[in-house]
């Protein structure tokens, strides 16, 4: 089996600033919800986390795989999107003049700017990982967890069920809830 979950939140997540690549750490309340998340899931067997090198994403690895012997290994693959100049950005939504806004609207005429990176990008990357290291270990029966991040895990699930990029964030990638892919 395939999994995925989000970080749990942080206090930018609050603020509804663009977090893409800044090393954030989760709140308090983005621990609790990893323990209740470890609580909600633990008759859910893995094999293996494999996990963002961001520190939301290992904190909430760490926190939900907490008494299990399943090691967390980084991956540099399934960092979050970077979204260049543009992190930091409050209220994204709110912006029809941020270039970044289009990703989440209309995400198939997203073009990064200012040091982003791209939609391509970030499928070429993720899709490399699975090919990589989580197709395989599937295909050995093994149960694997991705810890990551909302774009990043929207991107592996376009890929696992061979959406389009229109349909990227169709899933709803919610803070520390499990999903399952395959």
């Amino acid at each position: 089996m395939l999994y995925i979950m989000r970080h749990g939140k942080t206090d930018w997540n609050l603020r509804h600033k663009l977090q893409g690549r800044t090393d954030i750490p989760l709140n308090d309340a983005g621990r609790q919800m990893a323990i209740d998340a470890r609580e909600e899931y633990k008759d859910i067997h893995f094999d293996y986390c494999f996990c963002s090198p961001l520190i939301r994403a290992q904190e909430t690895a760490k926190i939900f795989l907490e008494g299990r012997n399943v090691p967390i290994i980084t991956d540099n693959r399934l960092v979050e999107m970077g979204f260049g100049i543009y992190e930091g950005e409050e209220n994204v939504f709110e912006k029809p003049e941020c270039p970044v806004r289009e990703l989440f609207f209309n995400p198939a005429e997203y073009e990064a700017v200012g040091g982003a990176e791209s939609l391509e990008d970030l499928l070429a990357r993720t899709n490399h990982f699975l090919t990589d290291i989580a197709f395989p270990l599937v295909e050995e029966d093994k149960d694997i967890l991705i810890v990551g991040h909302g774009a990043m895990n929207s991107a592996l699930v376009c890929l696992v069920k061979h959406r389009s990029v229109d349909q990227l964030w169709e899933e709803g990638i919610e803070n520390c809830k499990l999903i399952r892919l395959m």
